[in-house]
């Protein structure tokens, strides 16, 4: 186990590694550069230069890159091209609202999505099954944006329940705000939850049915075992090691920010300040926000594969 780790935690610096390196490359293959991004293709040659002197984008590409991985171990991820602040307080600021909206989208999911899926396969056919079938492929089918804009609409518009725009913070020097925090969210935390709860019903359900046509499962039955027993302590948990798997995956999307659902309601999260940093080739910003979705998304990888060993003993990681 523990040479495990060791291997995995040397693979994710790698993988790290290839992030930060593809992300420095590939940004700076685009057409244009921050300065004449920000001044214009009229502006004066010599103060162009003089501002590419200021910010290093005159020195050769290797020599950028050299002092990027060298900030990068530093923990130092540079200044913003055009506000002239610190890449790690604009994540700061915009992290805890892209991490509140992922949290809820995903307790969302979990919340709909199993329980759709195991009603579907424990009553396979019938009118629950289907019903959970049909709701589950309108939810692949909708885009989030158009439910995010509906949602709106119903309940921000009409009926005037929830407010539709921005985000407040749960925590604050004024104490804890719950509900200002919980109200702001639910409605771009459906529009992204429901489709993942889609994926994550049609997964459950698969798996159960997999699982349900074991030799074991049709033996506790005939043992006497009552129903939820053999589907709670038998079916369900052996069923879980692909249905984490696709839980795994949702989460770091989550964590990834949603950049569209993000514009509809206002938030100004991770997904909203790397589209804005892209257009404007920000570069220290792009730079810091993906290596930043990396980290999650191979951290969220990492947390699933140690959750398998937990959820089945029979797998265990050899040394």
């Amino acid at each position: 186990m523990q040479r495990y780790l060791i291997r995995r935690f040397l693979f994710s610096l790698f993988a790290i590694w290839a992030t930060a390196t593809l992300t420095f490359f590939f940004i700076r293959a685009l057409p244009g550069d921050p300065v004449t991004t920000m001044v214009g293709n009229e502006g004066d040659p010599a103060n162009i230069e003089k501002i590419k002197n200021r910010l290093g984008l005159n020195r050769p590409i290797p020599v950028q890159y050299f002092f990027y991985l060298k900030s990068i171990v530093k923990l130092d991820l540079g200044d913003s091209i055009y506000l002239r602040l610190p890449v790690l307080d604009q994540i700061k600021t915009a992290i805890p609202r892209s991490l509140s909206l992922a949290f809820v989208s995903f307790v969302i999911a979990i919340l709909i999505g199993i329980p759709a899926g195991i009603i579907s396969a424990t009553r396979r056919y019938s009118i629950w099954d289907h019903g959970a079938t049909l709701i589950a492929f309108l939810g692949l089918a909708m885009p989030g944006f158009w439910l995010g804009v509906l949602l709106i609409l119903v309940f921000g518009v009409w009926l005037g329940l929830l407010p539709v725009f921005g985000y407040m913070p749960l925590f604050d020097k004024d104490g804890v705000h719950f509900w200002a925090w919980f109200s702001r969210l639910i409605l771009p935390a459906i529009a992204t939850g429901t489709g993942s709860a889609a994926i994550l019903a049609r997964q459950t359900r698969s798996a159960m049915l997999e699982t349900l046509s074991q030799d074991y499962i049709r033996t506790a039955y005939a043992k006497g075992m009552q129903e939820r027993v053999v589907i709670w302590r038998h079916a369900f948990r052996n069923s879980l090691i692909p249905v984490i798997t696709v839980m795994g995956i949702i989460l770091a999307l989550l964590l990834n920010g949603v950049v569209i659902i993000e514009v509809v309601f206002a938030i100004n999260g991770l997904g909203r300040l790397l589209v804005n940093s892209i257009l404007g080739r920000d570069y220290p910003i792009v730079q810091g926000v993906i290596l930043l979705t990396a980290v999650l998304f191979i951290l969220a990888n990492f947390i699933v594969d140690i959750l398998y060993a937990f959820v089945n003993p029979r797998i265990r990681y050899t040394d």
